[in-house]
């Protein structure tokens, strides 16, 4: 039996949760080693395991592997999420590639000040809305199958349902405007595997907290 990947980050969202995600998608366990100390980053790059000195890190296949895109690139084909020719695999890149842009956003609005948290939240509500969700809705429109490449299930799908999540968690009726994402939500959120990872116990990560907040900006001294 092949040995379970092993993730090595903080115990929170950042850069790992879309890891998390397709992992769990695939129905793949996974463990996962937790930065709670600076020590323990500098034994990382000490030991030579972060090639340019940042986590994520995710040990899998015998490699030890680093960059959030490569990472998510590398599992979507091993566990047959990407597309079956080179067109559909560059959609899948372009339309995770935008996804990716507003999950960074919502990423990094916690560690914003309070006096500028509120205004920048609004700002992701405005592009969420204007710039990416109203693209995805077009997209769903103009082919009118489940899924948003080659009517097959992929990483796409995965990593939009994630940011639609996310999004919800600022404004609970963010959809109210697109009601093929609202479909695309509830069929997405079905799939067994999926519907396992949004039960409370999952191996997914909460919004971030003010622990989660510390820890990280401890961790890498910023």
């Amino acid at each position: 039996m092949a040995e379970k990947p092993i993730l090595y980050y903080f115990d929170g969202r950042g850069r790992m949760e879309s890891i998390r995600w397709l992992l769990a998608t695939a129905g793949v366990e996974f463990e996962e080693v937790f930065l709670e100390t600076r020590e323990q980053y500098l034994k990382l790059q000490e030991d030579g395991l972060l090639l340019f000195q940042q986590v994520p890190l995710v040990e899998i296949d015998g490699m030890k592997l680093t960059q959030s895109r490569a990472i998510l690139s590398y599992l979507a084909a091993k566990y047959n999420l990407y597309g079956k020719d080179l067109k559909e695999t560059t959609l899948i890149n372009m339309y995770t590639d935008g996804t990716m842009d507003l999950i960074f956003l919502i990423t990094v609005v916690y560690f914003k000040p309070a006096e500028e948290k509120e205004k920048e939240i609004e700002l992701i509500l405005e592009k969420a809305k204007n710039r990416y969700f109203c693209v995805f809705e077009k997209i769903l429109k103009n082919h009118g199958q489940d899924y948003l490449v080659g009517n097959k299930f992929s990483w796409a799908d995965i990593q939009l349902l994630e940011v639609i999540l996310m999004v919800e968690e600022l404004c609970a009726n963010v959809l109210s405007e697109f009601p093929l994402l609202q479909a695309f939500k509830k069929r997405i959120s079905n799939i067994p595997t999926i519907k396992k990872f949004l039960q409370p116990g999952s191996q997914r990560k909460p919004p971030p907290d003010e622990r989660y907040l510390t820890t990280v900006r401890k961790v890498l001294q910023f």
